[in-house]
């Protein structure tokens, strides 16, 4: 079948429309119960193509169900599960909401978002970040032909599911059978997750067993948590991710925190944020994560120009119309430079409205326009670094706007730190969107969709999860204690404590020297993995890995590392590797869906 016509296939329909949303609910609601407890937040886009094709398939909906038709779906569901992160709701709102005082909001008491707040601040968020992507589409895909990894996958799958060849020409490689396998371990996987769920419900001996004692456990807090979903999460991450996680945690909980306890640096309990080892250690794990995501941004950007450059001067001896001809499809099939140039006016004033509506006079109107402005640079970075390592860096670029924003804002304002996390919500945002969508375009370009198509899928999601994420968030406060041994949030703890840094709060006994020394360490490993050529660079640390490692309790770190021993046993058997990623979705998804399960039973006093 030749490109032009499968981009005249049915994609846009009610069917693939109901079916994404169906499962992009299912993303949404696992990625708020685990970005509450661990920050940690999946696009799913392998587990959503499986899921659209699996549910056309169990029922009379097949009929001319196509490839392109399943990366309408699965986009849709991208778009829509996404939503938690993407509008700051598992980070910035709860940061807002439960850690700044009275005086540092700039209104003279604590702020809490209601839900028409949550809808209009999420709405404001959600579409700018998409009409960046666009004009980035032809530069990253078409022209350079970056890899994204993931995006990559994701066509292979569903032109394995759908016996069809990629756009490139390669070909399905694995069976029918091996996927029809693959949906039952899924759905097996699925319900084991669930029972496990439900028994942590009845049974919360099984959150935090005391595998080391219990003295150990009460004052350290060294337990194993029983979750599937954090074994399937640490399948998906791999090993050596995971023993950086693991290094982290025994760094953090094991050595660092028990010596600024012993050493009257943080004489409160380990699970004090303020006056505690959990406080002190944080700002360790934060100089690791800003260390690597900010050098290996600028490292990454850098090259990312030099490649740029070397291609221009090439493009001088070459035909430019033919370049541009390359691969592309028909402008029938594409949002139109007019029209993307107008979307992004129109998303963008409607950022600053919503804002403006939301935060009210203490927020001014430039800062928004400049966060906005930053936003753009970032999502070019940001998307730049996803196609070329599969690591969208919106932490890193979260950190940066907040680094500008101690400049731009005046120390004398009342509301520069409710300001300075606005503004690394923003550009946040906008980095995690066009990123999500140019994924989703990689994934349409290798089979053939229509990226109008593919752009609709965005648009849908996103106003689909602006109104159902703002609805969970309310539903997990109203249901759950926030935060909580339970629900840590500890992306919030780190976006409070980065902006109170960088505006000059000041910091526990010692905990300055311990994240300098931090900083210094990683920031050096971070230029010799992406500079170096040594092959054993690689088994260097992740900053990233390890400070997730210090800041969450033990309990989610050596379940996750058991799922890493698991994936690297699983490797050594086998390689497929997409047969395992889908045996762990499974595992997460269970465990999302049934939360659900759970805050229902919760809340009638179950």
């Amino acid at each position: 079948m030749d490109v032009e016509h499968k981009l005249a296939l049915p994609q846009v329909t009610v069917r693939a429309t109901l079916v994404g949303l169906a499962i992009g609910s299912l993303v949404l609601v696992s990625n708020f119960q685990f970005g509450l407890q661990t920050g940690w937040v999946s696009m799913m886009s392998l587990p959503s193509a499986l899921l659209g094709y699996a549910v056309f398939h169990a029922c009379p909906l097949r009929h001319k169900f196509t490839d392109v038709e399943n990366v309408f779906v699965q986009s849709v569901a991208v778009a829509a599960g996404t939503g938690p992160l993407a509008f700051g709701l598992v980070g910035i709102v709860p940061a807002i909401e439960k850690f700044l005082a009275g005086d540092e909001t700039g209104y003279g008491h604590p702020m809490t978002f209601s839900l028409a707040q949550l809808m209009v601040w999420s709405l404001g968020l959600g579409f700018f970040g998409v009409f960046f992507a666009v004009p980035l589409r032809k530069q990253v895909i078409v022209r350079e032909k970056l890899p994204f990894p993931s995006g990559s996958a994701t066509a292979t799958l569903v032109s394995v599911l759908h016996q069809t060849a990629t756009v490139d020409g390669e070909a399905p490689s694995q069976s029918n059978q091996e996927y029809r396998e693959d949906i039952t371990n899924m759905v097996s996987t699925f319900v084991v997750s669930s029972a496990v769920t439900l028994a942590s419900y009845f049974w919360p001996i099984l959150r935090a067993i005391p595998i080391f004692g219990s003295y150990i456990s009460k004052h350290y807090l060294w337990n194993f948590q029983l979750s599937a979903a954090y074994i399937g999460q640490g399948m998906i991450m791999g090993l050596q991710t995971t023993s950086y996680m693991l290094f982290g945690c025994i760094l953090g909980w094991a050595v660092l925190g028990p010596l600024a306890h012993y050493q009257g640096w943080a004489p409160g309990p380990t699970d004090d944020w303020k006056h505690g080892a959990q406080g002190w250690i944080l700002w360790v794990s934060l100089a690791a994560m800003v260390a690597d995501s900010v050098v290996s941004l600028i490292i990454i950007s850098g090259k990312s120009i030099q490649n740029l450059r070397q291609r221009s001067s090439t493009q001088e001896t070459e035909p430019l119309l033919a370049l541009a001809e390359v691969d592309d499809v028909p402008k029938r099939y594409l949002i139109s430079p007019k029209f993307t140039a107008w979307g992004i006016v129109a998303s963008s004033l409607l950022c600053v409205i919503s804002v403006k509506w939301v935060y009210g006079s203490v927020m001014p109107v430039y800062a928004i326009f400049v966060a906005l402005a930053l936003t753009f640079v970032f999502a070019i970075l940001g998307v730049r670094a996803l196609g070329e390592t599969d690591l969208n860096p919106v932490s890193g670029i979260g950190k940066l706007s907040q680094l500008v924003f101690a400049v731009v804002v005046p120390p004398s304002h009342p509301a520069r730190l409710l300001i300075n996390l606005v503004a690394g919500g923003i550009a946040e945002a906008g980095a995690q969107q066009a990123g999500d969508l140019m994924q989703d375009l990689k994934t349409g370009s290798l089979l053939g969709a229509s990226p109008k198509a593919q752009f609709v899928a965005q648009c849908i999601g996103t106003l689909y999860s602006v109104l159902l994420s703002s609805v969970m968030y309310k539903v997990y406060n109203h249901v759950y204690t926030i935060p909580s041994d339970s629900f840590r949030i500890p992306t919030a703890v780190i976006w409070v404590d980065c902006s109170r840094l960088v505006t000059g709060e000041g910091l526990p006994p010692k905990a300055w020297e311990a994240s300098v020394i931090t900083f210094v360490v990683f920031a050096a490993i971070a230029v010799a993995k992406n500079l170096g050529t040594s092959p054993k660079l690689r088994y260097l640390p992740s900053g990233v890995a390890v400070g997730i490692g210090i800041y969450n309790t033990p309990n989610f770190t050596l379940a996750r590392f058991l799922g890493g021993v698991i994936s690297y046993w699983w490797m050594k058997r086998s390689t497929r590797q997409v047969a395992m990623i889908i045996f762990s979705s499974g595992l997460v998804l269970g465990e999302g869906v049934f939360s659900a399960v759970v805050l229902g039973l919760r809340s009638m006093g179950i």
